[in-house]
């Protein structure tokens, strides 16, 4: 059985007491061979070509050249910290997983804040969904609530997600974001309604913040017993400040990275953010009772009581952004024993994609680089591939053997349940698209509602064509009468056109 040995365990490097890798003092090649001189090439005499056999910068330009990674698609402007969770609620009756299983347990973590659509480099003051990812480094595996600033998301399945992506991304033509392109699409999925709803108020589509910011892990997951009970969990991380968005003005006047500096700014003077993460939980009678698809991530469940488990503190800025930042994977299928999936057709797709797209991006070694390592023992089988660095040891690589070595736990298995049907590819059965984005929009005050109106017709008095604004607006006249009426006069379209698409 191949061991992967954990780096803090390695004594062929040089650790600090502080865990970090002994600094040399002299400037060095990538082999640690002295540089010499890192200011002047090597060349044929004071006049003649630079030689090709000045391997110091070779090595250095060839270095330089591949110093960026192919870029997130989605989520990539980001910013990271860490920090530790400390659990103040006992979920045990709920769910083995460890993290849970005492009041007072701490459990390290590393945290991306993001915007969804925009390039590496792009102003953090936009209109998106910010990106709320967070890595637990648990004492049996990391896991990752990988989530948004909203309860929600626009679209139900994942077959649907590299089409909502593309139409919301610069035109392959222009290379410039197109409401026309985003609200053609948008006016052929009603369930992103309430989303949208959500989007383009102040307070969540611009926050303040990302102190100011709720996280959310949308989807239902399932929560099993150390007696393989099961029942279902949405996790909810409120911002202890509160969330605080930002009005028209200010966003015009923002800095490009005023998030960034918000967060790095409050923790280096010791204003440590903190979230307190709760619960909800709900059994697989109470949610097949629901009115409409528990599972649906367009939907909240709303009404469901939540639990405090624990609080969130942000308190270090990480000494190398590329390193942790920009290195971090994160993938809702890094769970632990206890937490598994459940059938939310957005969720199981994502099961796939992020892990998949880290691969692409970083490497079939990811897991190895020090941000996304476990914190507890890695034994398996898997070997070699791209940036394999890991010590390895032993001649046995596969399983079942006689030799000694890791064995399996069945405590572990995954739990079972039933399933059954035909299998299909249709629609579900209670879409509900528009109920909760008008109970959301009755729920503002009226300052808010008028901002709510303002942002989305700025934006949808782009689209050109007539039909397609027509169809957006029956979509929020659904929701409310009041909201769709509003919102139609503002972008011009016959409010009696509007009705008839609404079927009203």
């Amino acid at each position: 059985m191949i061991l992967r040995t954990p780096l803090t365990a390695l004594a062929v490097l040089a650790i600090s007491a502080t865990g970090a890798i002994a600094q040399s003092t002299t400037m060095t090649r990538d082999t640690g061979a002295p540089a010499g001189d890192n200011q002047n090439s090597k060349t044929a005499g004071p006049d003649g070509p630079v030689l090709l056999e000045d391997m110091y910068l070779i090595e250095k330009l060839a270095r330089f050249d591949r110093e960026r990674i192919p870029e997130r698609v989605v989520h990539a402007r980001g910013t990271g910290a860490q920090g530790v969770f400390v659990t103040t609620g006992d979920l045990s009756k709920y769910t083995k997983a460890s993290l849970f299983a005492a009041p007072g347990k701490q459990t390290p973590v590393f945290v991306r804040f993001s915007t969804v659509m925009n390039f590496r480099g792009s102003p953090e003051a936009a209109r998106d969904p910010r990106g709320f990812a967070v890595k637990f480094y648990t004492d049996q595996g990391n896991w990752d609530i990988v989530g948004i600033n909203e309860p929600i998301f626009f679209i139900r399945d994942a077959i649907k997600f590299p089409d909502f992506v593309h139409a919301n991304k610069p035109s392959p033509v222009t290379n410039v974001q197109d409401p026309n392109r985003a609200f053609d699409f948008f006016s052929h999925v009603p369930e992103s309604t309430y989303m949208l709803t959500m989007l383009y108020t102040d307070s969540i589509g611009m926050p303040k913040s990302y102190r100011t910011m709720d996280g959310f892990g949308v989807h239902a997951f399932r929560l099993v017993d150390s007696n393989g009970q099961a029942v279902f969990a949405k996790f909810h991380w409120k911002a202890q400040e509160g969330v605080h968005g930002m009005t028209a003005e200010e966003v015009k006047v923002a800095d490009t990275a005023y998030a960034t500096r918000d967060l790095y700014d409050n923790i280096r003077a010791g204003n440590f953010p903190k979230w307190d993460l709760y619960v909800q939980i709900l059994t697989s009678a109470e949610v097949s009772k629901l009115s409409y698809d528990g599972f649906d991530d367009t939907k909240t469940w709303n009404g469901v009581p939540e639990v405090k488990v624990g609080t969130m503190t942000l308190n270090k800025v990480p000494d190398n952004f590329f390193q942790t930042t920009e290195q971090s994977a994160f993938c809702p299928c890094e769970l632990v024993p206890g937490i598994e999936p459940s059938p939310d057709k957005m969720l199981q797709g994502r099961l796939f994609a992020y892990a998949d797209t880290q691969r692409y991006r970083v490497g079939p070694n990811y897991m190895e680089l020090p941000v996304n390592r476990p914190l507890a023992s890695v034994s398996n089988n898997n070997i070699d591939g791209a940036m394999q660095f890991e010590p390895r040891q032993g001649d046995v690589n596969y399983e079942p053997t006689s030799a000694p070595g890791p064995v399996e736990q069945n405590d572990f298995r995954y739990s079972q349940y039933p399933v059954g049907g035909a299998t299909e590819q249709k629609k579900i059965d209670k879409e509900d698209n528009f109920r909760e984005a008008g109970e959301f929009y009755r729920g503002l005050s009226k300052h808010e509602q008028d901002d709510l109106i303002k942002n989305l017709a700025g934006d949808i008095g782009q689209v050109t064509d007539v039909r397609t604004r027509q169809t957006m607006v029956s979509y929020f006249y659904r929701a409310d009468a009041d909201y769709g009426a509003r919102l139609a006069k503002l972008v011009h379209v016959d409010i009696s056109a509007v009705m008839g698409r609404a079927g009203g």
